[in-house]
């Protein structure tokens, strides 16, 4: 027994993980999105591979670039259903079912004690529901389609323990930018994270998610929360089979424990082009903005939308503001709780579930010179458009700062 990083890949892998250990373990689930799959059935067929090891545990969802923003794409995206149904692979979710991560979580793939991996950097999302999840490269899925296993070295775990009653105005994106800020973006290079705390048992698994989501911005090879109850509810009717959720025991190591309080936090927002380039909000106010946007698989959750809703109610936007539900099923809930009415009559545009803009793809890439303030989880030069700067922050901060066209601490509306 040690930390729930070695727990869970000793398991997968049929003998004692310690950190530092080469291990090939088992992958219960597979994912890769319109983006990366190109790529990694194009090394699986190199390979010489007739078939996947599993079909019904390879994920599929279209959301990088969808619906298609030019006819490369489109074709890039018809080859890849094509070898999906040759192929007999079941979970292929098309255009405005939602975001990979969003949906992982949705469709029950995402289970204490398993592990899940994607082609896609935000993978260890999926650590807020107790798994082993992380992100690799296009070659290591192909080899995963072939086998279902994968090769990995057992990650050292830092011990994150957050404690404090969240101040009105804050939220779980607030903490995690804290978090970084401490940490830096390199600080935990190839180490899990696992959080702990008074905190993080009183967080939503939204909340959660976005922590998880956020790990790989300082490093992380993955991002935990141990599973508990909240856990277990959310995915009570989800599961797409049973398992075994893994927790640290008392005499895990870890290589560093770090104790935060955030009773007294400010709202945060990261600053171009750093993730860890992060200060309170008050200290931002009034940097002029072009854009805002909210949603993301970061920050695109039903909990998210409602949150700037309950800014924007009966006031009216000063600068373009687009809103992107993170599934179909987020937008559904948005649409028949009024959150969708509220933001539409706020000014806001609500754009088809999937990444949009995020990774500078298309529905609101920014031009040069121009300025968002995002609930995304990434702001490096040149991420939404080339000479444009991106600010982190919020649901809430975002609000606020859409009703006034600058960075606005959201707390005076709250």
């Amino acid at each position: 027994m040690g930390t729930i990083s070695e727990e869970i890949l000793g398991r997968a892998s049929g003998k004692p993980a310690n950190a530092g250990d080469f291990v090939v373990a088992g992958v219960d689930y597979a994912m890769s999105h319109d983006g990366t799959s190109v790529l990694a059935v194009k090394a699986f067929r190199e390979m010489g591979v007739d078939k996947v090891w599993d079909p019904g545990r390879i994920i599929i969802p279209f959301d990088h670039l969808a619906p298609a923003n030019n006819e490369n794409t489109a074709q890039l995206q018809k080859e890849i259903r094509q070898w999906a149904a040759a192929q007999k692979i079941t979970h292929l979710y098309e255009v405005g079912e939602g975001i990979c991560h969003q949906l992982m979580a949705e469709y029950g793939f995402a289970l204490p004690g398993k592990v899940v991996i994607g082609a896609d950097s935000h993978s260890c999302t999926y650590g807020a529901f107790g798994a082993f999840a992380t992100g690799v490269g296009a070659t290591d899925m192909a080899e995963i389609y072939a086998s279902g296993r994968l090769w990995f070295r057992v990650p050292e775990t830092i011990k994150v323990t957050v404690d404090g009653e969240l101040p009105p105005g804050v939220a779980p994106k607030d903490v995690i930018l804290h978090v970084i800020r401490a940490i830096r973006t390199d600080g935990a290079t190839y180490k899990a994270v696992e959080f702990y705390g008074e905190t993080i048992r009183e967080m939503s698994m939204a909340g959660r998610m976005t922590l998880c989501n956020m790990a790989i911005e300082m490093g992380g090879k993955a991002g935990i929360v141990p599973p508990d109850a909240r856990t277990f509810d959310y995915i009570n009717g989800r599961a797409a089979e049973d398992y075994r959720p893994a927790y640290a025991s008392k005499d895990a190591t870890y290589c560093d424990v770090i104790d935060f309080n955030v009773a007294g936090l400010s709202p945060q927002v990261a600053c171009p082009p750093d993730v860890d380039n992060v200060r309170d909000a008050g200290e931002v106010e009034n940097v002029a903005i072009d854009q805002v946007l909210i949603g993301s698989c970061t920050n695109g959750r039903m909990e998210d939308l409602a949150a700037a809703a309950s800014i924007l109610k009966n006031r009216k936007v000063k600068c373009r503001t687009l809103v992107i539900p993170a599934s179909r099923a987020v937008m559904l809930e948005a649409v028949e709780t009024g959150v969708a009415a509220t933001l539409l009559n706020a000014g806001a545009t609500i754009c088809n579930p999937g990444c949009g803009p995020c990774l500078g793809g298309h529905m609101g890439v920014l031009a040069e010179g121009e300025a968002c303030l995002s609930t995304t989880n990434r702001n490096f030069r040149g991420r939404m458009g080339k000479g444009a700067a991106v600010y982190l922050g919020s649901p809430l901060t975002a609000a606020a700062t859409a009703l006034n066209g600058r960075i606005t601490d959201p707390r005076r509306y709250v």
